[in-house]
């Protein structure tokens, strides 16, 4: 069974087509810049790869021009759309609808926009998308991944904020958590290689750190708390964005500068955060070679993503009464091992011992506790396409 994995943004589609008897990527591409000058598609496959330069006016055209690509004559990798079975789409705001994936249907489709308030550059994009593939390719089903359903499993006293109760009965203020298809992903993954194909029993903190970072206290294979909110603005220090302050901070700002909240909101999402402090980048590795050359506001970054990092798996493991294993994944969670000790490091009366030399080397799924940690140190790669093509194919076999 052939999916087609969709990731549909404001100005972009990435893809990927995954061969679910083997779970096998058969080929993946990106169009870039729809609805702006210098629009293409560009897709890799053991064929080739294959780049289209043109015109991309909206998501549709994009669509046509992908179909292109994965049915060329030359370099593409299927004869006909119809050897596609099912699309399944990630959508990133389903609000409190949706606790699990859903084949797409009119209800399905009136909720995702209802959800545009809670998730207005995204999810009109991920409609896009849908639209787009049900215009191509007629017939064919479509399933939408929520990037929020992992997380509705949360108790209420976790996802409340403490604002007037009518905000939550008539906004829908609370908070939501992004980033769940991950979680869920790696969350499993590293029950697995605890020995637990549910979960069950377990209490896992998931560590989800790249431009965009979260973290997930897991139980027994659900999720009891997160730390993104109604947005993901809250919780870490990420690449651009702020992450938890003081909500008073936006009116002292704003009214010494002069700006409204539109410059604000754009401020803490993308001026902020790494970048903000630092002056220098949003990107870790940037950051750790500037303050390696002694960089003080780049050491000042990294310090302060580090601790704020620490404190989360320590309100989670409180949380949860305890933890038996910390999970990093994302793409620094994967590849960068000092933020990993620095995450770890003082947190020996919780029973957690790193071994530095496997910590050094890991870039897979492996252990990276010392033999005599109490608690396991893990690293494992996510992969939401395969989490989404996964999801499709059990909703469409």
């Amino acid at each position: 069974m052939n999916i087609l994995v969709i990731n549909a943004g404001s100005s972009s589609i990435k893809y990927q087509l995954i061969n679910m008897d083997n779970e096998s990527v058969i080929a993946k591409g990106q169009a870039e810049r729809i609805g702006i000058e210098g629009s293409n598609v560009k897709q890799k496959s053991a064929k080739g790869e294959i780049v289209v330069n043109a015109p991309l006016a909206n998501h549709t055209e994009a669509m046509q021009v992908i179909v292109k690509a994965l049915t060329d004559p030359e370099k593409g990798v299927i004869a006909d759309m119809k050897e596609i079975d099912a699309v399944g789409h990630r959508v990133l705001h389903g609000g409190a609808s949706f606790t699990a994936s859903q084949i797409v249907n009119p209800t399905v489709m009136d909720a995702i926009r209802e959800n545009i308030i809670l998730g207005p550059l995204h999810n009109p994009a991920n409609i896009a998308g849908i639209e787009a593939c049900q215009e191509m390719m007629p017939g064919t089903p479509n399933v939408a991944v929520f990037d929020t359903a992992f997380h509705q499993t949360m108790p209420d006293y976790a996802f409340m904020y403490a604002v007037p109760y009518e905000y939550y009965t008539r906004l829908k203020v609370r908070k939501y958590g992004f980033h769940g298809t991950s979680h869920r992903f790696v969350s499993k993954r590293a029950a697995q290689m605890l020995g637990s194909e549910t979960g069950e029993g377990l209490k896992i903190i998931v560590c989800h750190l790249g431009n965009g970072s979260s973290l997930s206290a897991v139980k027994d294979g659900k999720c009891c708390d997160t730390s993104m909110g109604i947005t993901p603005l809250e919780g870490m220090v990420m690449g651009t964005r702020s992450g938890d302050l003081d909500p008073a901070t936006l009116q002292y700002i704003m009214k010494n500068d002069g700006i409204g909240i539109e410059e604000m909101t754009n401020i803490l999402n993308k001026k902020s955060g790494l970048l903000g402090i630092s002056g220098v980048s949003s990107d870790m590795r940037d950051l750790t070679a500037a303050a390696e050359a002694g960089n003080e506001r780049a050491i000042l970054a990294h310090n302060m993503l580090t601790y704020r990092l620490k404190k989360y798996i320590g309100a989670y493991a409180a949380a949860m009464g305890g933890v038996d294993a910390i999970v990093f994944t994302g793409g620094i969670g994967e590849n960068d091992d000092k933020v990993r000790a620095a995450a770890v490091e003082g947190l020996e009366y919780m029973g957690v011992k790193l071994d530095a030399e496997k910590n050094a080397v890991t870039r897979d799924d492996g252990f990276i506790q010392a033999a005599d940690s109490k608690v396991k140190l893990m690293v494992v790669k996510t992969n939401e396409e395969l989490a989404i093509a996964r999801d499709t194919l059990e909703l469409c076999k």
